[in-house]
C-alpha cells in the first residue's frame, strides 16, 4: 500500500515519456549541475573534458534511443564500450530523467528496469540492482532529488521517495518514504523530523543517524531503572568500546 501510494505521488508516467530536451540544452544543464554539485569543478571546459559520469550519461542517451527503436545489439555493445571506458555501466533500457550527476562514477551499475527522476546524484560504487529472474520491473525507482552515497546498494523494484538520502554503503531492500535518511545493512529508514527549506540536493551523505548508539543509550537508561541490574556497568569506555556484554550473532 505504501509503495503504491508513493508511486502515485511521484506520477511514474513522467519517466515513461520521452524527455523533449534539445541536445545542447541537455549538455548545458548537465555541465551546470556538475559545477553546482561538485566543489572541485572549476569551469565548464574542465567538466566537459574530464567528467566520466557525464560522458557515460550522454552516451546512455544514445543507447537508450537505440534501445527504444529496437536496435538492441548496437545499444548493448555501445553501453559495454562505455563501461570499459568510464567504469560506469548503464543499461540502455533504464529510464533516466534530467540533470543526473554521477560523481567520480567508477563502479556505478544501473540495471535495465531502473527508473531515475530529475536532479538525482549518485556517488561511486552505487548499484541499482535486481533480485529476481522474472521479466518485468525488477530494479529500483529513484524519485526526484535523491542522493545515493558511495557504495550504497539499492536492490529490487522498490521506490526511494523524493528528497531522500541513502547513506554510504547502505543496503536498501525496502521502500523509502519521501524526505527520509537510510543507514546500515539492511538499510534502516529514519524519516526527517524537519523538511528541507529549499530544493537544493542534500549532498551531506556523511550525516547519518547512529541508530545502534541510540539503542544502546536507551538500553542503558532502561537498565538503570531495574534494581537487579543497577550494579552492572554496561556503558562504553572512553574509546567507545562496550564491555561486560556478549553481542555475539
Amino acid at each position: 500500500m505504501q509503495q503504491s501510494s508513493t508511486l502515485n505521488r511521484y506520477k511514474a508516467d513522467r519517466l515513461e515519456k520521452t524527455r523533449t530536451v534539445g541536445l545542447f540544452k541537455m549538455i548545458a544543464e548537465d555541465l551546470h549541475c556538475a559545477l553546482h554539485r561538485d566543489p572541485a569543478a572549476r569551469n565548464r571546459l574542465e567538466v566537459l573534458l574530464n567528467y566520466s559520469g557525464l560522458h557515460a550519461i550522454w552516451i546512455y542517451r544514445i543507447t537508450h534511443w537505440l534501445w527504444k527503436h529496437k536496435i538492441f545489439l548496437l545499444a548493448r555493445w555501445l553501453s559495454q564500450f562505455t563501461r570499459w571506458v568510464t567504469g560506469i555501466e548503464i543499461h540502455p533500457g533504464a529510464k533516466i530523467g534530467r540533470r543526473l550527476f554521477i560523481d567520480h562514477g567508477m563502479g556505478v551499475v544501473i540495471g535495465e528496469t531502473s527508473q531515475i527522476g530529475d536532479d538525482v546524484t549518485l556517488y561511486h560504487g552505487v548499484t541499482l540492482g535486481g533480485v529476481s529472474l522474472e521479466k518485468g520491473k525488477r530494479h529500483p525507482t529513484l524519485e526526484d532529488q535523491v542522493v545515493v552515497g558511495a557504495g550504497a546498494k539499492i536492490l529490487g523494484p522498490i521506490i526511494v521517495g523524493t528528497g531522500s538520502r541513502i547513506g554510504a554503503n547502505a543496503v536498501v531492500v525496502k521502500p523509502v518514504p519521501p524526505e527520509s535518511v537510510v543507514v546500515g545493512i539492511p538499510g534502516k529508514v529514519v524519516i526527517r523530523s524537519q523538511h528541507r527549506s529549499d530544493d537544493l540536493p542534500d549532498l551531506h551523505h556523511d550525516r547519518l543517524p547512529d541508530i545502534l548508539e541510540q539503542v544502546f543509550s536507551r538500553l542503558h537508561r532502561l537498565e538503570e531503572t531495574i534494581p537487579d541490574l543497577e550494579n552492572h556497568d554496561r556503558t562504553a569506555d572512553d574509546e567507545g568500546y562496550w564491555h561486560d556484554s556478549d553481542f555475539s550473532i
